[in-house]
This record gives C-alpha cells, sequence and structure tokens, in this order.
C-alpha cells in the first residue's frame, strides 16, 4: 500500500542510516533535506579531522539539526584515528588507573575532537560490566568487571564528553558484559541472577543526565523469555523508562546485527524496535546502501498503517530525536584547550601492569630485540585495519628491532622453531592479545617459552595470566599509545 508523505517523512525522522564514502552521496543529501533524522559515520567515511569537518559541513547543509554519530570509544574502537591506531586508551585501561577525574579530562578531550569534526553524539561509553572473561565482543571496552567501578567511571565519561557540547550514549543495555556470544552473529542470553549487576552502571549514567542510551541485542529471560532487548516492550519500555525512569532518546545498535534482523529482516526488526520503546534506528555498519535505507523507512511507514506501530509512539519517537537534536545544536563545544595526545599517553602509562618473575636484568632491552606479534582475529566493532602492537614504536626506540606477526593458521611448530633460530642472542619479546580466549596463541606461547624462557611477554588484551615469561607486562589496551607505554618500559625511556 503506497504511504503518505507525512507518514514516510516521520519514519525518516527516526533513522540513523550510514552510507559508502566520504562525500554524502546523493540520495543522502536528498534524505536529509526531506528531514532524515542523523547519519552514522564509520571509518570507510573518514580519512581525517578536516576531511570529516567538511563532511558534516556538508550534510549540515542539507539538514542544520542533523545529528552525526559514531563509535569513538577511545581504544580498540576508534572511527577518528582508525589509520593510526588511538591516542587514549580504552575503557579497561582507565578502569585499572581507577582516577575519574583523569576519565572525565580524557572524555572531555576527546569531546572536544568530536565537536571539531562536527560530530554530534557519540555512541560511547561501553557502560557493560565485563563479568565474563570470555566475552568475545566487549572485553577491553568496557571499564571493568566490578559494577561499582564501571558505573563511576561511565558516569565521568558522559559527564567529560557532553561537558564538550557532544551527546553521549551509555550501552549496551541492559548490559552486555555477563555474555559469550557475539551480537553481530547471534542472540547473547544474560543470566538472571547477572541482570542487577550490570543494571549498575545504566543507573548511574541515567542519574548523570545521559543523553542516550544505546539498546543491546540480547535476551534477558528475566524480564523477557521470547524477545530480545531491543524489540522488547517489557525491557525498553518497562524496564529502561518506567523502571529505571529514563526519559532520553533510546537507539538500537546497528539493526542489520543477526541477533535481531535474522528473524524479522532490517525492516520490521526496526519496526519492532520503535514499537518496543526505542526512538531511533541505527543502521549501515555492514548495509550502508540507499536501497537499505528506503526499506526501512518503507517498513516502518507500513508497520504504522497495519497496527504494529502505533503512530502516536511513532511521533513520540521523533520528538526525542529533535529534542536530542536541539540540544546538540544549542550546546556546542564547550571544550578548553587540546591535549595533543598527552592524556591519552599519561593514561596508558599509569594502566602499565609488570610482573617480574626472573631475578636476571631483563629490562630495559640492552639491544634490539626480536619482537613476534601473535594477531588474532578481531570482532566486527574493531576496525580490522586499525594498527596496534609493540613493534612499531619499539623499532623507533630501538633502531634495529625485527618485528614478525603471526596469524593464527600462521604459527605453526615450523614457524615457530625459524623465529627461534632467528631471535638466537637478542633479546625475545612476544606480543599477544587475549591469549587465554585463543588456543593457538596459548599454544604458540608455550613453544616459545619453552625454548626462551628468558623472553619477555606483553598481552595487549585481558591478561588471565601474570606467570608467563621472565617479565610480563599487560596493558590493558591495544591502542597506538598502550603500544607507546609498553615500548617505553621494554627500554627503560620513561
Amino acid at each position: 500500500m503506497p504511504q503518505s508523505g507525512d507518514l514516510l517523512r516521520l519514519a525518516d525522522a527516526v533513522l540513523f542510516p550510514g552510507f559508502a564514502g566520504r562525500t554524502p552521496p546523493d540520495w543522502l543529501r536528498r534524505r536529509l533535506g526531506d528531514g532524515l533524522a542523523g547519519v552514522v559515520l564509520f571509518s570507510r567515511n573518514i580519512a581525517g579531522p578536516g576531511q570529516v569537518a567538511r563532511l558534516t559541513a556538508e550534510l549540515r547543509a542539507e539538514n542544520p539539526s542533523v545529528l552525526v554519530g559514531t563509535d569513538e570509544e577511545s581504544g580498540e574502537v576508534t572511527r577518528l584515528e582508525v589509520a593510526t591506531g588511538s591516542s587514549r586508551p580504552g575503557g579497561y585501561a582507565l578502569g585499572v588507573v581507577d582516577d575519574v577525574a583523569l576519565t572525565e579530562a580524557l572524555a572531555r578531550d576527546l569531546g572536544g575532537d568530536l565537536a571539531s569534526a562536527g560530530i554530534t553524539i557519540d555512541f560511547a561509553p561501553s557502560a557493560d560490566v565485563n563479568s565474563n572473561p570470555d566475552n568475545p565482543v566487549i572485553g577491553l571496552r568496557a571499564f571493568g568487571a566490578d559494577p561499582v567501578l564501571v558505573a563511576r567511571h561511565t558516569r565521568a565519561f558522559v559527564r567529560g564528553l557532553q561537558s564538550a557540547g557532544v551527546a553521549a550514549c551509555a550501552k549496551h543495555f541492559p548490559g552486555h558484559g555477563d555474555t559469550s556470544i557475539d551480537s553481530h552473529h547471534g542472540v547473547p542470553v544474560v543470566a538472571g541472577d547477572g541482570i542487577e549487576a550490570a543494571l549498575v552502571p545504566f543507573r548511574e549514567a541515567i542519574k548523570e543526565g545521559v543523553k542516550a542510551v544505546m539498546t543491546g541485542h540480547l535476551l534477558v529471560p528475566s524480564y523477557d523469555a521470547e524477545l530480545p532487548a531491543t524489540l522488547s516492550p517489557k525491557v525498553l519500555t518497562g524496564l529502561l523508562r518506567e523502571e529505571l525512569g529514563y526519559d532520553g532518546m533510546i537507539i538500537t545498535d546497528g539493526i542489520e546485527m543477526a541477533a535481531v534482523s535474522g528473524a524479522y529482516g532490517i525492516g520490521g526488526a526496526s519496526a519492532r524496535a520503535i514499537a518496543a520503546g526505542a526512538d531511533a534506528i541505527c543502521i549501515g555498519g555492514e548495509r550502508a546502501d540507499e536501497a537499505v535505507a528506503v526499506e526501512v523507512r518503507d517498513a516502518i511507514a507500513a508497520a504504522v498503517t497495519e497496527g504494529l506501530l502505533p503512530e502516536e509512539r511513532l511521533a513520540d519517537a521523533a520528538r526525542r530525536v529533535r529534542e536530542l537534536a536541539a540540544w546538540a545544536t544549542s550546546s556546542g563545544s564547550q571544550a578548553q584547550g587540546h591535549e595533543n595526545g598527552y592524556l591519552g599517553l599519561t593514561a596508558a602509562r599509569r594502566a602499565i601492569r609488570i610482573t617480574r618473575r626472573s631475578t636476571a636484568p631483563i629490562l630495559p632491552l640492552s639491544s634490539a630485540p626480536y619482537v613476534v606479534e601473535l594477531a588474532p582475529e578481531m570482532n566486527l566493532a574493531i576496525d580490522k585495519g586499525t594498527p596496534w602492537g609493540v613493534g612499531e614504536p619499539l623499532t623507533r626506540l630501538l633502531p634495529g628491532t625485527t618485528v614478525t606477526r603471526l596469524a593464527a593458521g600462521e604459527a605453526t611448530g615450523a614457524a615457530l622453531e625459524r623465529l627461534i633460530g632467528e631471535a638466537v642472542f637478542r633479546p625475545l619479546v612476544i606480543v599477544v592479545r587475549d591469549a587465554h580466549r585463543y588456543a593457538w596463541q596459548a599454544e604458540a606461547l608455550r613453544h616459545l617459552l619453552s625454548a626462551r624462557p628468558d623472553a619477555v611477554v606483553v598481552e595487549m588484551g585481558l591478561p588471565a595470566r601474570s606467570d608467563l615469561g621472565a617479565v610480563h607486562i599487560a596493558t590493558y589496551g591495544s591502542a597506538r599509545v598502550c603500544g607507546q607505554a609498553a615500548a617505553e618500559v621494554l627500554t627503560g625511556s620513561v
């Protein structure tokens, strides 16, 4: 059935699509002129701060109140600094330091960068409590595993970001930390006895006045045994709105993710999310063309005419999006001076934890080392092109350093034996990333350390063990500054 122009415009007023390229395509310009609510920028849209500022100015030329969002969590999940790696560590490192003033200052500094680039909503912080060490998608993105610690740093991050005039967005409600499935691929289930702890940071973010909350595609049987949170009126309306008293904008995680689109399609999931209580639909991480944006708009409009989605609910959702846009337009950037990476490097240095298991003088390194970096496949939230590691900054500090990086299929016994041979008479540094979650990394570590017990192990993920190597260095992050901080420790140049 053909939809009225007014109803289609109302549906557009809750959509945040992505797009391909570093300039706005014609279809996006046209839709913005017709009232499209917002746009999500991914690393494919970003070449540098100046280019992003020009891009967002072009978007505002079509719709002055457009909300421009991105996933800039700092640390592993970065968009503005995807080409270089983040100049700020992620949440877990900040939680290890546990200095809320530092977290707030770092978030304010980040907000200044975002505001200067014309970005008005940041899909951060991750308010998840990473209580499951095998979590494949949260991990270092969380501030930690203790709900109270996560809550105080969530508040500090929200406070800092919003003081710079950029809306914060606490995610992934009601908490993706105590799960072992990545919602990009399936439906994670949150245990009933863990939900109250998971809600603590969100309660505190609401008290802090967080402008947006992002839903997680999670099944919470204690509230709804059938529908994931994004599609559940019991979770979004009953829990978030009524029980927790949240009145700001609720935006979905990427609606194309299998946990919600698998059963209903992208359009069907979008309409059900709005009916459940969401106010905005995030699209385009994996699907970013005009056809998808049209499909979602038309599905929402059709849901109204078919009675699945009350028009009053859609109008209420559009109102909350408009209210956030009005705040973003009026707030402007309040950031006072950019720190040029100093805060981020300071935080990364303070997060380093060193365990010495040998009385031999292993550190500082006395000559150029041989570095072996074991590189696992990362989840879809982390751009595969984001640089990481210790080899590059170590090479700058110790010219002559040799760096070899091995992926899962490359860390064979023969390859490791070859590396052991090449590293004879040289210090050996082994860099891993969440070694406890990858059997191949653990086996490669065992192989290398059996031949070289004097090796230094640098863990750039979550350190489940610190008894590996003659010296174990935990960075609690793989951001560029975390690699720099580790290299300074290795060379004694701090």
